[in-house]
């Protein structure tokens, strides 16, 4: 449940670490579509999340999912391992993101979809996860959102997020404790009004 990962603070970490990533990308650059498939399916969840805290739109996120994974496959042979494999990855997702919001404004000033219908339409998200994804969606700022996800669901610490996002680490800090008290006030307030 989506619930329990914006609870969590151990994100990816638990599901793997960066030697077993590092791993994959080298066998990726020796164009292994088996490592390929294998990241895909450890990673995929961190950097759609991602992804759709940026662009607010699910199809936009699909498709910069899918770009994203292209581009490791193509990069893979010059990525130098840093320990910090899912990084690279976030720093290809955001680039993707804001090269389609930029696509965005030039094609439509007004790009962005009704959040409610595009989480209805997507039958993978349980009525449980679209509450919470939506009440993250509404109630914080892009910033706040981003760093939740960032932290809560991918893992990251937040020296991490700081260097991803461009912000000072207190702005960080400050900016994700607010989104969280953000995020409890809003669950409280549903609650008394059910």
């Amino acid at each position: 449940m989506l619930f329990l990962c914006l609870t969590s603070t151990n994100g990816y970490s638990e599901r793997t670490d960066a030697g077993e990533l590092d791993k994959l990308l080298a066998g990726i650059a020796a164009q292994s579509t088996a490592a390929l498939a294998e990241l895909y399916e450890k990673t995929s969840a961190c950097v759609y999340s991602f992804a759709l805290s940026i662009l607010k739109n699910t199809h936009d996120a699909e498709d910069v999912l899918q770009d994203c994974f292209l581009n490791v496959y193509a990069a893979a042979a010059d990525y130098q391992t840093a320990g910090k494999p899912l990084a690279w990855m976030m720093t290809i997702t955001k680039n993707l993101c804001l090269k389609k919001l930029r696509e965005q404004k030039k094609t439509d000033g007004n790009a962005s979809e009704n959040l409610e219908t595009a989480f209805s339409a997507d039958s993978a998200v349980t009525s449980e996860d679209k509450m919470v994804l939506l009440a993250c969606m509404q109630c914080l700022s892009d910033e706040e959102r981003q760093i939740v996800v960032l932290h809560a669901v991918s893992g990251f610490r937040h020296r991490e997020i700081a260097q991803l996002l461009s912000l000072h680490l207190s702005t960080v800090l400050s900016k994700y404790n607010r989104a969280l008290k953000k995020l409890k006030n809003h669950m409280m307030k549903g609650a008394q009004d059910e």
